[in-house]
Protein backbone atom coordinates (compact mmCIF):
# COMPACT_ATOMS: atom_id res chain seq x y z
CA UNK A 1 0.00 0.00 0.00
CA UNK A 2 1.78 3.24 -1.13
CA UNK A 3 1.49 6.58 0.88
CA UNK A 4 -1.41 8.34 -1.03
CA UNK A 5 -3.55 4.79 -0.27
CA UNK A 6 -2.79 4.55 3.33
CA UNK A 7 -3.86 8.27 3.59
CA UNK A 8 -7.35 7.45 1.63
CA UNK A 9 -7.23 4.19 3.56
CA UNK A 10 -7.22 6.78 7.11
CA UNK A 11 -10.07 8.88 5.84
CA UNK A 12 -12.35 6.14 4.81
CA UNK A 13 -12.03 4.53 8.34
CA UNK A 14 -12.23 8.19 9.55
CA UNK A 15 -15.42 8.56 7.80
CA UNK A 16 -16.64 4.94 9.09
CA UNK A 17 -16.24 6.30 12.60
CA UNK A 18 -18.84 8.59 14.52
CA UNK A 19 -17.98 12.21 13.98
CA UNK A 20 -15.60 12.90 17.23
CA UNK A 21 -13.16 16.07 17.66
CA UNK A 22 -10.12 14.43 17.19
CA UNK A 23 -11.35 12.16 14.16
CA UNK A 24 -8.17 11.73 11.56
CA UNK A 25 -5.60 12.75 14.25
CA UNK A 26 -2.84 9.79 14.22
CA UNK A 27 -1.11 9.15 17.89
CA UNK A 28 1.89 7.07 18.57
CA UNK A 29 1.69 5.86 22.13
CA UNK A 30 4.93 5.23 23.46
CA UNK A 31 4.40 5.29 27.46
CA UNK A 32 4.35 3.03 30.44
CA UNK A 33 2.92 3.54 33.84
CA UNK A 34 0.09 5.98 34.45
CA UNK A 35 1.00 9.96 33.72
CA UNK A 36 1.93 9.16 29.94
CA UNK A 37 -1.06 7.17 28.99
CA UNK A 38 -3.36 9.26 30.95
CA UNK A 39 -2.69 11.86 28.60
CA UNK A 40 -3.18 9.44 25.42
CA UNK A 41 -6.55 8.80 26.66
CA UNK A 42 -7.94 11.87 26.28
CA UNK A 43 -6.83 11.69 22.83
CA UNK A 44 -7.96 7.91 22.25
CA UNK A 45 -11.42 8.77 24.02
CA UNK A 46 -11.96 11.86 21.45
CA UNK A 47 -11.20 9.76 18.02
CA UNK A 48 -7.67 9.88 17.43
CA UNK A 49 -6.01 7.01 15.57
CA UNK A 50 -3.66 5.78 18.55
CA UNK A 51 -1.03 3.22 17.98
CA UNK A 52 -0.06 1.80 21.07
CA UNK A 53 3.60 0.32 21.08
CA UNK A 54 4.56 -2.26 23.08
CA UNK A 55 7.62 -4.20 24.53
CA UNK A 56 7.83 -7.12 22.65
CA UNK A 57 7.07 -10.65 24.04
CA UNK A 58 9.43 -12.74 25.80
CA UNK A 59 8.72 -15.81 27.46
CA UNK A 60 5.19 -16.18 29.73
CA UNK A 61 4.75 -14.03 32.67
CA UNK A 62 7.67 -11.72 31.77
CA UNK A 63 7.83 -7.97 32.38
CA UNK A 64 6.29 -7.39 28.99
CA UNK A 65 2.95 -9.08 29.72
CA UNK A 66 2.95 -6.09 32.82
CA UNK A 67 3.53 -3.02 33.80
CA UNK A 68 3.21 -0.86 37.56
CA UNK A 69 -0.61 -0.66 36.46
CA UNK A 70 -0.69 -4.25 36.24
CA UNK A 71 -1.56 -7.32 33.63
CA UNK A 72 -2.58 -6.30 30.58
CA UNK A 73 -6.17 -7.91 31.02
CA UNK A 74 -6.25 -6.28 34.66
CA UNK A 75 -9.08 -3.17 35.38
CA UNK A 76 -6.37 -0.59 35.78
CA UNK A 77 -4.57 -1.53 32.15
CA UNK A 78 -7.95 -2.03 30.42
CA UNK A 79 -9.42 1.14 31.83
CA UNK A 80 -6.31 3.69 30.69
CA UNK A 81 -5.53 1.82 27.59
CA UNK A 82 -8.99 1.86 25.45
CA UNK A 83 -9.88 2.69 22.13
CA UNK A 84 -6.17 2.05 21.11
CA UNK A 85 -4.61 -0.23 18.36
CA UNK A 86 -1.17 -2.37 19.62
CA UNK A 87 1.72 -3.71 18.11
CA UNK A 88 5.22 -4.97 19.90
CA UNK A 89 8.06 -3.30 19.39
CA UNK A 90 12.17 -3.55 20.20
CA UNK A 91 12.86 0.05 20.59
CA UNK A 92 16.03 -1.23 21.67
CA UNK A 93 16.55 -2.78 17.92
CA UNK A 94 17.87 -0.81 15.22
CA UNK A 95 15.10 -2.76 12.87
CA UNK A 96 12.34 -1.44 15.44
CA UNK A 97 13.32 1.83 16.13
CA UNK A 98 13.29 1.51 11.94
CA UNK A 99 9.51 1.08 11.80
CA UNK A 100 8.68 3.64 14.70
CA UNK A 101 10.15 5.92 12.27
CA UNK A 102 7.95 4.70 9.15
CA UNK A 103 5.33 5.36 11.88
CA UNK A 104 6.06 9.35 12.93
CA UNK A 105 6.35 9.30 9.09
CA UNK A 106 2.75 10.71 8.66
CA UNK A 107 1.88 11.16 12.23
CA UNK A 108 0.57 13.71 14.01
CA UNK A 109 1.27 13.42 18.07
CA UNK A 110 3.97 11.26 19.98
CA UNK A 111 3.70 10.64 23.89
CA UNK A 112 6.20 9.73 25.93
CA UNK A 113 7.19 9.29 29.46
CA UNK A 114 10.76 7.84 29.69
CA UNK A 115 13.20 9.49 31.52
CA UNK A 116 15.18 11.94 29.17
CA UNK A 117 18.36 10.10 29.00
CA UNK A 118 16.63 6.74 27.79
CA UNK A 119 14.61 8.03 24.98
CA UNK A 120 18.41 10.06 23.57
CA UNK A 121 19.88 6.67 24.26
CA UNK A 122 17.29 5.03 22.13
CA UNK A 123 17.31 7.73 18.87
CA UNK A 124 14.13 8.31 19.74
CA UNK A 125 14.00 11.81 21.49
CA UNK A 126 12.48 14.91 19.92
CA UNK A 127 15.26 15.78 17.69
CA UNK A 128 15.61 12.39 16.01
CA UNK A 129 11.89 12.34 15.31
CA UNK A 130 11.49 16.05 14.29
CA UNK A 131 14.00 15.17 11.21
CA UNK A 132 11.71 12.12 10.07
CA UNK A 133 8.67 14.54 10.15
CA UNK A 134 8.97 18.15 11.17
CA UNK A 135 4.75 18.89 11.36
CA UNK A 136 5.29 16.12 14.59
CA UNK A 137 4.06 17.24 18.17
CA UNK A 138 6.30 15.91 20.35
CA UNK A 139 4.96 15.71 24.17
CA UNK A 140 7.05 14.45 27.02
CA UNK A 141 6.52 13.60 30.79
CA UNK A 142 9.08 12.89 33.09
CA UNK A 143 9.38 12.96 37.30
CA UNK A 144 11.67 16.18 37.39
CA UNK A 145 11.90 17.62 34.31
CA UNK A 146 13.92 17.13 31.20
CA UNK A 147 17.22 18.82 32.69
CA UNK A 148 18.63 19.40 35.95
CA UNK A 149 20.19 17.19 38.80
CA UNK A 150 17.38 15.44 39.21
CA UNK A 151 16.70 15.21 35.79
CA UNK A 152 17.54 10.95 35.17
CA UNK A 153 16.20 9.80 38.39
CA UNK A 154 13.51 7.68 38.19
CA UNK A 155 10.02 9.40 39.33
CA UNK A 156 6.89 8.55 40.61
CA UNK A 157 3.66 9.76 42.25
CA UNK A 158 4.61 9.34 45.67
CA UNK A 159 8.01 10.91 45.25
CA UNK A 160 6.14 13.71 43.70
CA UNK A 161 3.79 14.26 46.54
CA UNK A 162 6.35 14.39 48.66
CA UNK A 163 8.82 16.60 46.85
CA UNK A 164 6.56 19.30 46.26
CA UNK A 165 4.88 19.84 49.43
CA UNK A 166 0.91 18.14 49.04
CA UNK A 167 1.89 15.08 51.90
CA UNK A 168 2.43 18.03 54.48
CA UNK A 169 -0.73 19.79 54.16
CA UNK A 170 -2.14 16.02 53.59
CA UNK A 171 -3.57 14.31 57.41
CA UNK A 172 -4.82 15.60 60.50
CA UNK A 173 -3.04 17.98 62.22
CA UNK A 174 -1.17 15.79 65.00
CA UNK A 175 -0.15 13.09 62.95
CA UNK A 176 2.73 12.23 60.18
CA UNK A 177 2.43 13.51 56.47
CA UNK A 178 0.05 11.24 54.32
CA UNK A 179 0.25 10.65 50.84
CA UNK A 180 -3.29 11.77 48.67
CA UNK A 181 -5.44 8.91 48.30
CA UNK A 182 -5.26 8.66 44.09
CA UNK A 183 -1.99 9.09 42.00
CA UNK A 184 -2.83 12.73 41.43
CA UNK A 185 0.65 14.32 40.27
CA UNK A 186 0.46 11.29 37.73
CA UNK A 187 -3.04 12.55 36.78
CA UNK A 188 -1.82 15.81 36.93
CA UNK A 189 0.48 15.45 34.54
CA UNK A 190 -1.18 13.43 32.40
CA UNK A 191 -4.23 16.06 31.94
CA UNK A 192 -1.07 18.68 31.96
CA UNK A 193 0.21 17.44 28.50
CA UNK A 194 -2.97 16.72 26.82
CA UNK A 195 -3.56 20.70 27.55
CA UNK A 196 -0.07 21.29 26.08
CA UNK A 197 -0.47 19.06 23.15
CA UNK A 198 -4.10 20.64 22.25
CA UNK A 199 -2.10 23.98 22.22
CA UNK A 200 0.44 23.01 20.45
CA UNK A 201 -1.95 21.41 17.73
CA UNK A 202 -3.40 24.68 17.04
CA UNK A 203 -0.38 26.57 16.80
CA UNK A 204 0.21 24.10 14.32
CA UNK A 205 -2.66 24.83 12.43
CA UNK A 206 -1.12 28.59 12.52
CA UNK A 207 3.06 27.95 11.95
CA UNK A 208 2.91 24.41 9.88
CA UNK A 209 5.73 23.32 12.32
CA UNK A 210 5.66 21.03 15.53
CA UNK A 211 7.05 21.58 18.88
CA UNK A 212 8.13 19.58 21.93
CA UNK A 213 6.00 20.11 24.52
CA UNK A 214 6.82 18.87 28.38
CA UNK A 215 6.07 18.64 31.66
CA UNK A 216 6.61 16.61 35.31
CA UNK A 217 5.07 15.40 37.84
CA UNK A 218 6.95 17.82 40.11
CA UNK A 219 5.56 20.74 38.14
CA UNK A 220 2.23 19.76 37.68
CA UNK A 221 1.63 18.71 40.87
CA UNK A 222 3.27 21.86 42.25
CA UNK A 223 0.82 23.84 40.03
CA UNK A 224 -2.39 21.74 41.27
CA UNK A 225 -0.96 23.07 45.27
CA UNK A 226 -2.41 26.15 43.86
CA UNK A 227 -3.17 28.19 47.05
CA UNK A 228 -1.74 26.56 49.29
CA UNK A 229 1.51 27.51 47.29
CA UNK A 230 0.69 31.18 46.88
CA UNK A 231 0.36 31.48 50.65
CA UNK A 232 4.58 30.63 51.20
CA UNK A 233 4.94 32.89 47.67
CA UNK A 234 3.30 35.62 48.77
CA UNK A 235 2.13 35.73 52.37
CA UNK A 236 5.63 33.62 53.43
CA UNK A 237 2.96 31.45 55.63
CA UNK A 238 3.92 27.73 55.56
CA UNK A 239 0.54 25.37 55.08
CA UNK A 240 -0.17 23.00 57.63
CA UNK A 241 -2.77 19.94 57.36
CA UNK A 242 -5.66 20.25 59.10
CA UNK A 243 -7.36 16.90 58.34
CA UNK A 244 -10.88 17.20 56.87
CA UNK A 245 -11.09 20.75 57.22
CA UNK A 246 -10.03 23.14 54.96
CA UNK A 247 -7.09 25.50 55.99
CA UNK A 248 -9.14 28.97 55.58
CA UNK A 249 -12.62 29.04 55.03
CA UNK A 250 -14.39 27.48 58.44
CA UNK A 251 -16.76 25.45 58.62
CA UNK A 252 -15.52 23.02 56.67
CA UNK A 253 -15.20 19.08 57.28
CA UNK A 254 -16.48 15.84 58.18
CA UNK A 255 -19.70 15.10 60.70
CA UNK A 256 -21.00 12.46 61.94
CA UNK A 257 -24.40 11.93 61.51
CA UNK A 258 -26.95 9.48 63.55
CA UNK A 259 -26.49 6.80 60.54
CA UNK A 260 -22.87 8.06 58.77
CA UNK A 261 -20.80 10.77 57.92
CA UNK A 262 -20.89 13.55 55.96
CA UNK A 263 -19.31 16.34 54.53
CA UNK A 264 -20.85 20.00 54.60
CA UNK A 265 -18.91 23.54 54.19
CA UNK A 266 -20.09 27.03 54.33
CA UNK A 267 -16.92 28.38 53.37
CA UNK A 268 -18.21 32.26 53.15
CA UNK A 269 -20.06 34.83 54.81
CA UNK A 270 -22.99 34.72 52.64
CA UNK A 271 -23.57 30.54 53.32
CA UNK A 272 -22.79 31.14 56.89
CA UNK A 273 -26.21 32.52 58.04
CA UNK A 274 -27.68 29.93 55.45
CA UNK A 275 -26.39 27.23 57.64
CA UNK A 276 -26.99 28.80 61.60
CA UNK A 277 -30.99 28.88 60.15
CA UNK A 278 -30.75 25.50 58.55
CA UNK A 279 -29.26 23.85 61.22
CA UNK A 280 -31.37 25.95 64.12
CA UNK A 281 -28.53 27.73 65.58
CA UNK A 282 -29.91 31.63 64.22
CA UNK A 283 -27.90 33.03 67.64
CA UNK A 284 -24.78 32.26 66.09
CA UNK A 285 -25.68 34.63 63.46
CA UNK A 286 -25.27 37.46 66.58
CA UNK A 287 -22.35 36.60 67.23
CA UNK A 288 -19.80 39.47 66.08
CA UNK A 289 -16.84 37.51 66.47
CA UNK A 290 -18.03 34.25 63.74
CA UNK A 291 -19.75 37.12 61.50
CA UNK A 292 -16.16 37.26 59.50
CA UNK A 293 -14.22 34.55 57.65
CA UNK A 294 -10.91 35.40 59.58
CA UNK A 295 -13.16 35.62 62.98
CA UNK A 296 -14.63 31.69 62.12
CA UNK A 297 -10.89 30.97 61.65
CA UNK A 298 -9.72 32.00 64.78
CA UNK A 299 -12.88 29.86 66.25
CA UNK A 300 -13.09 27.39 64.62
CA UNK A 301 -12.54 24.78 66.99
CA UNK A 302 -15.70 26.12 69.01
CA UNK A 303 -17.77 26.36 65.49
CA UNK A 304 -16.84 22.36 64.71
CA UNK A 305 -17.66 21.46 67.85
CA UNK A 306 -21.25 23.32 67.80
CA UNK A 307 -22.25 21.92 64.69
CA UNK A 308 -20.85 18.39 64.94
CA UNK A 309 -23.24 18.21 68.36
CA UNK A 310 -26.13 19.38 66.09
CA UNK A 311 -25.39 16.93 63.27
CA UNK A 312 -25.41 13.47 65.10
CA UNK A 313 -28.78 14.05 66.03
CA UNK A 314 -30.29 13.18 62.74
CA UNK A 315 -29.77 11.29 59.81
CA UNK A 316 -27.26 11.80 56.75
CA UNK A 317 -30.13 11.88 54.49
CA UNK A 318 -31.90 14.38 56.70
CA UNK A 319 -29.26 16.95 56.70
CA UNK A 320 -28.07 16.75 52.96
CA UNK A 321 -31.84 17.72 51.90
CA UNK A 322 -32.08 20.09 54.45
CA UNK A 323 -29.01 21.80 53.55
CA UNK A 324 -28.54 21.87 49.70
CA UNK A 325 -32.48 23.02 50.20
CA UNK A 326 -30.81 26.07 52.38
CA UNK A 327 -28.10 26.44 49.63
CA UNK A 328 -25.23 25.12 52.07
CA UNK A 329 -23.19 22.76 50.00
CA UNK A 330 -23.17 19.74 51.71
CA UNK A 331 -22.85 15.81 50.59
CA UNK A 332 -22.31 12.31 52.05
CA UNK A 333 -18.86 9.95 52.09
CA UNK A 334 -19.50 6.96 49.32
CA UNK A 335 -17.53 4.05 49.39
CA UNK A 336 -16.47 3.37 45.83
CA UNK A 337 -19.20 0.59 45.39
CA UNK A 338 -21.41 3.39 46.31
CA UNK A 339 -20.44 5.92 44.01
CA UNK A 340 -22.02 4.50 40.98
CA UNK A 341 -25.68 3.74 42.50
CA UNK A 342 -26.12 7.43 42.95
CA UNK A 343 -28.62 8.59 40.54
CA UNK A 344 -26.83 11.36 39.55
CA UNK A 345 -23.43 9.69 38.86
CA UNK A 346 -25.84 7.14 36.66
CA UNK A 347 -27.49 9.96 34.85
CA UNK A 348 -23.77 11.48 33.88
CA UNK A 349 -22.77 7.91 32.62
CA UNK A 350 -19.68 8.60 33.85
CA UNK A 351 -19.44 4.08 33.90
CA UNK A 352 -19.71 2.67 29.82
CA UNK A 353 -19.73 -0.68 28.56
CA UNK A 354 -16.66 -1.90 26.65
CA UNK A 355 -16.77 -5.23 24.98
CA UNK A 356 -13.32 -7.32 25.12
CA UNK A 357 -12.81 -10.67 23.09
CA UNK A 358 -11.69 -12.57 26.36
CA UNK A 359 -12.97 -10.72 29.13
CA UNK A 360 -16.47 -10.19 28.03
CA UNK A 361 -18.07 -6.74 28.90
CA UNK A 362 -16.66 -4.77 31.03
CA UNK A 363 -17.69 -1.31 32.41
CA UNK A 364 -15.05 1.48 32.41
CA UNK A 365 -14.57 5.00 33.43
CA UNK A 366 -15.93 7.37 31.03
CA UNK A 367 -14.31 10.66 30.00
CA UNK A 368 -15.88 13.83 32.18
CA UNK A 369 -15.60 15.91 28.85
CA UNK A 370 -19.12 16.54 27.24
CA UNK A 371 -19.14 17.33 23.72
CA UNK A 372 -22.50 18.63 22.71
CA UNK A 373 -23.54 15.78 20.02
CA UNK A 374 -20.41 13.37 20.57
CA UNK A 375 -21.36 10.76 22.89
CA UNK A 376 -18.36 9.24 25.00
CA UNK A 377 -19.38 5.57 24.58
CA UNK A 378 -16.37 3.47 24.30
CA UNK A 379 -15.27 2.31 21.00
CA UNK A 380 -13.55 -0.48 21.92
CA UNK A 381 -11.56 -2.48 24.50
CA UNK A 382 -7.73 -1.83 25.54
CA UNK A 383 -6.63 -4.86 22.78
CA UNK A 384 -3.32 -7.52 23.99
CA UNK A 385 0.17 -6.19 23.46
CA UNK A 386 0.50 -7.10 19.51
CA UNK A 387 -2.95 -7.17 18.65
CA UNK A 388 -3.33 -5.35 15.64
CA UNK A 389 0.76 -5.17 14.88
CA UNK A 390 -0.07 -7.06 11.08
CA UNK A 391 -2.48 -4.99 10.03
CA UNK A 392 -0.41 -1.84 11.43
CA UNK A 393 2.53 -2.93 9.55
CA UNK A 394 0.62 -3.95 6.11
CA UNK A 395 -0.84 -0.09 6.84
CA UNK A 396 2.61 0.72 6.38
CA UNK A 397 3.04 -0.96 3.08
CA UNK A 398 5.45 -3.68 4.44
CA UNK A 399 4.94 -6.88 2.66
CA UNK A 400 4.42 -10.77 4.64
CA UNK A 401 7.76 -11.27 3.86
CA UNK A 402 9.26 -8.42 5.78
CA UNK A 403 6.74 -8.84 8.61
CA UNK A 404 7.51 -12.64 9.39
CA UNK A 405 11.24 -11.58 9.58
CA UNK A 406 10.47 -8.72 11.61
CA UNK A 407 8.58 -11.11 14.36
CA UNK A 408 11.42 -13.84 13.60
CA UNK A 409 14.57 -11.44 14.83
CA UNK A 410 11.63 -11.01 17.99
CA UNK A 411 11.51 -7.18 16.93
CA UNK A 412 7.54 -7.41 16.89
Amino acid sequence: MNKIDNIAKRAADAASMETLPLTGLKVIDITHARAGPTAVRHLADWGADVIRVDQPLSAPGSAALEDVTGRQRGSDYQNLHRNKRSLRLNLKDAAGRSVLMDLVKDADVVIENMRPAVKHRLGIAYEDLNAVNPRLIYGSISGFGQTGPYSNRPGLDQIAQGMTGLMSVTGHADGPPLRAGIAVGDLSAGNMLALAVMMALYERQQTGRGRWVHTSLIESLLFMLDFQAARWLVDREVPKSVGNEHPTAIPTGVFEAADGHITLAAPNSRMWPKLCEAIARPEWILRAEWSTRDGRATHREEIHAGIAEVIRTRAMQYWIDKLNAAGVTCGPIYTMDQVFDDEQIQLLGMSRPVTHPVMGELQLLASPLNFDGSDRALRCATPDGGADTDRILRDLGYGEEKIRALKAAKVC
